[in-house]
């Protein structure tokens, strides 16, 4: 009896040693595959596994970037020498996004590394280079980019200094990107040196489109409105406000409109279209602030998109313990409030697609040098934080601005188009203020969301405007 008792005791000790390295086995597997689909490609090209990535460049030639609509904006080159070299044919015009490969690399090179560097050709074609001791040619990745958009943008935005974000309200992809002061891409590993100095001093390898985080001025009155009808339902009909130029509160801390403009008794809609300070600080000392902040939230402050290039998170600073004063500047998008120009266009996209904000992204698919397609990136939902009933107010708000209000330099177009314009104020000089304009444009069942700002010229209706129509020009022609 004890000898049997002693078996059983080991039986049932073998059965869960055995079961353990089952779960361990199985745990071991799924994490490969995890790693294998989900993170592989995040390791190696992370700027730590450069020594992998090395090693690829030594039996691959680095495949090509390009737009969708079939330019090449980055490509590999033999020169006279012998040597492979980067080139980027249109110099400046695609420098943020499309990065460049050497000293550490940006934007979508060095974001796409262990794409660029793998070759999917045919087995046998891979097979006859090595027996050549040829390279294999690496896939190529085909961008959301359009050319279109792209050089509008850029030819737009001029010298300024400033950043132009585009999207496709319905899919999330990028259409245009542009960041000024820029650089030529070509020239990174001869001028180095040159270039770090310059970027000290202006930015000049600093993509403003994701990194760049801006106060939003009268752009955040889109949120504070929407908030103040979420809390009072019938403001649409009946809130009235008489504007004098300023507002001030019962510690005597007064807010003006921009020039100190007087505009008059006010509805929602004309405060909205006329983009009255006086009358938003008066709807925000009326909201929840803890509820302002969950919807800025919702939209994205806070989160990264990881949209595939680097970027920075939007931020809003909301809570009972704000002062007063500062939270009347927080709600015309002064105080604390940090934005990216592409949040904002996000922000646009979601009210033009019905309140459904898509998750931006810059890679549409990639595929081997033969041209056959690797692997697919389909559009996705990022948040719903509008409703239907909100976005139908918000564009007709919006396309009254462009009517009649301060974006009118929009209006008479042959397409629809809507918008909020802004003057966000910046540093210690009075008077010194950055131009927004956010909005969108469709015509028939095309669409596309825009969010501009020009550094410290003034006006968004003067400034940031006319570089959005350009762009709504460019694509909806």
């Amino acid at each position: 009896m004890e000898k049997q008792r002693k078996k059983g005791i080991r039986s049932r000790e073998m059965i869960i040693l055995t079961c353990l390295f089952v779960v361990v086995f199985l745990g071991l597997m799924g994490y490969l595959g995890y790693y294998q689909m989900t993170i592989s490609e995040d390791v190696i090209n992370s700027p730590y596994n450069r020594r992998r990535q090395d090693l690829l460049a030594q039996k691959v030639v680095r495949g090509k970037i390009e737009t969708s609509d079939g330019k090449v904006i980055a490509q590999t080159i033999t020169d006279t020498s012998g040597k492979e070299v980067r080139s980027y044919p249109y110099d400046d015009l695609f420098a943020h996004v499309a990065g460049y490969s050497v000293n550490g690399g940006s934007g979508l090179e060095a974001y796409n590394n262990i794409r660029l560097l793998q070759s999917n050709v045919l087995f046998t074609k891979q097979l006859a280079s090595n027996l050549k001791g040829e390279k294999n040619v690496g896939d190529n990745v085909i961008t959301t980019l359009n050319y279109d958009v792209q050089k509008a943008a850029y030819d737009a935005l001029g010298n300024n200094r400033g950043a132009v974000v585009a999207l496709e309200p319905e899919t999330g992809k990028v259409l245009g990107m542009v960041s000024k002061p820029d650089f030529n891409p070509n020239q990174v590993e001869e001028l180095w040196e040159e270039f770090l100095k310059d970027d000290s001093k202006n930015g000049i390898l600093v993509n403003r489109a994701t990194q760049g985080q801006y106060p939003p001025g009268s752009t955040f009155k889109i949120f504070t409105m929407l908030e103040y009808l979420r809390e009072n339902p019938d403001a649409k009909d009946t809130y009235s406000y008489t504007c004098k130029g300023s507002h001030k509160n019962s510690q005597g801390d007064v807010i003006n409109c921009y020039h100190g403009t007087v505009h008059g008794k006010l509805n929602l809609k004309q405060s909205f279209t006329h983009s009255c300070n006086s009358s938003f600080v008066n709807i925000g000392l009326n909201i929840d602030r803890n509820q302002l902040k969950d919807l800025c939230e919702e939209f994205g402050f806070g989160s990264k998109f990881s949209i595939g290039i680097a970027e920075k998170k939007s931020t809003i600073s909301a809570s009972d313990k704000t002062s007063e004063y500062k939270w009347m500047q927080t709600v015309i998008g002064q105080g604390d409030t940090l934005v990216t120009p592409l949040q904002m266009a996000l922000t646009a996209a979601a009210i033009a697609n019905d309140g459904v904000e898509m998750k931006p992204y810059l890679v549409d698919y990639v595929e081997n040098a033969d041209g056959s397609r690797i692997r697919t990136f389909d559009e996705e939902e990022f948040a719903t934080p509008l409703s239907k009933e909100e976005c139908a107010l918000l564009q007709d708000y919006m396309e009254e601005t462009v009517d009649s209000g301060t974006a009118s330099a929009l209006s008479g177009t042959s397409y629809t188009a809507g918008g909020k314009t802004g003057s966000a104020e910046y540093g210690t000089t009075k008077g010194k203020s950055h131009a927004w304009f956010v909005g969108y444009a469709k015509n028939g069942d095309k669409s596309i969301a825009i969010a501009v700002i020009v550094e410290g010229a003034g006006s968004g209706g003067h400034a940031a405007v006319p570089v959005a129509k350009q762009v709504f020009d460019s694509y909806l022609k």
